[in-house]
């Protein structure tokens, strides 16, 4: 029986792919074999020493202390891709709520009152400070082109727009799916400068922190949107507030309000609400769900953000997964150790990531207790198990 630990409240959906008969799941649980969490903050938590793996119901793993799990050979799933088209959506939403000045609008027309003759005049004398612009015919810049950045993308040409778009790490999958109707920026520079619309589809790394500061506003056309369902610190705060109250800007729709933005002119802050739809929720409990059983039973990684992508079909025999860090000779010493226990490979798969790596291994028949004991005290070897 596996044991699932889980730190949010999971759809439904994703709960029903783990069998009742081979997975106990509560939210108060000992020896987890794995964990299942949404924003839950695991930094500071303890990591119990029975997990196996751990499962982000959503793309970010920000609230997730990433290199402590992977320095325990602890693979950390995620969801990409599982809540693009709600973040799409909303993105799309936040270029009509700026473009025709809808919040502004909303809230005149709140405080009105009087009588149908009274409002018709109040109406016809106070729309004139809430006229906008459309959308077709204006250029949109999407930094970043992955599974929402694509969506956003083909859907602003369906609006009629023009799109421009820059990613240096597109994948093959993303550019089978983005529309060739996309221009190819050189840079983010150049991206920035040709943009009416812009908007940020990255992570939030070391390399994407304030990626739009006030150098970059100052490319930027004087009106411009600015768009961010990504994360905070992708733009400076400072930098936005001061362009905005200048007027270079012309509107920040952002999905992660902060204290600086809070109330400024021109800003449109919602409540983190880019994945909450019921059908994001459920998709993206679905995959890490899946990703977490195919872990635990078959040893296969498959959207890990910190160990590399290995699937190897099950075979008849006996499965051994090794986790360790990426050195010299470790399948070497890992065959050695089989070999000496009589033990035929079937089947192997080995890959890499960064500092990391990852080992199956099919055998004729099981790896003894010794053995398996041996494999871990290789050195470089985080984890070992039979499956």
């Amino acid at each position: 029986m596996y044991k699932v630990l889980t730190y949010n409240n999971i759809s439904v959906a994703g709960l029903e792919r783990l069998p009742r008969d081979r997975y106990e799941i509560a939210s108060e649980i000992q020896h987890p074999d794995a964990i299942m969490l949404r924003s839950f903050k695991l930094h500071g938590v303890p990591i119990p020493d029975s997990v196996k793996c751990v499962g982000r119901a959503g793309a970010g793993v920000n609230n997730i202390p990433v290199p402590d799990y992977s320095k325990r050979g602890i693979p950390v799933f995620n969801a990409p891709g599982a809540n693009a088209n709600a973040v799409k959506e909303l993105t799309i939403a936040g270029m009509l709520l700026a473009s025709r000045h809808i919040c502004a609008a909303w809230d005149f027309t709140r405080g009105l009152s009087g009588d149908d003759e009274v409002l018709s005049q109040a109406v016809e004398k106070g729309k004139k400070n809430f006229a906008g612009i459309e959308l077709a015919g204006k250029t949109l810049g999407v930094l970043g082109l992955g599974a929402i950045g694509v969506r956003v993308a083909n859907t602003a040409l369906a609006l009629g727009m023009k799109v421009v778009g820059f990613d240096p790490l597109l994948t093959v999958d993303s550019a089978w799916q983005l529309s060739s109707s996309v221009e190819k920026a050189a840079s983010v520079d150049d991206l920035v400068s040709k943009a009416d619309f812009l908007s940020l589809h990255v992570p939030l790394n070391d390399q994407t922190r304030q990626i739009i500061n006030a150098a970059r506003i100052g490319l930027m056309k004087k009106g411009a949107v600015l768009l961010n369902f990504s994360r905070a610190g992708i733009a400076d705060d400072a930098s936005l507030a001061q362009a905005l109250e200048e007027g270079k800007l012309g509107a920040y729709v952002c999905d992660f309000p902060t204290a600086s933005l809070m109330n400024k002119k021109g800003v449109i802050l919602l409540p983190h609400i880019g994945a909450s739809t019921e059908e994001a929720e459920d998709n993206c409990a679905v995959m890490v769900a899946d990703q977490i059983r195919d872990y635990l039973e078959n040893g296969n990684i498959r959207n890990s953000v910190n160990f590399p992508e290995v699937i190897m079909p099950r075979t008849e025999g006996f499965r051994l997964g090794v986790a360790n860090e990426n050195v010299p000779n470790m399948v070497g010493q890992i065959s050695s150790a089989l070999a000496e226990a009589n033990l035929n490979i079937i089947d192997l798969l080995n890959k890499s990531r960064g500092d990391y790596a990852y080992t199956l291994v099919d055998l004729s028949a099981d790896v003894p207790a010794a053995t398996l004991e041996k494999i871990r005290g290789i050195s470089g070897v985080l984890t070992a198990r039979t499956l």
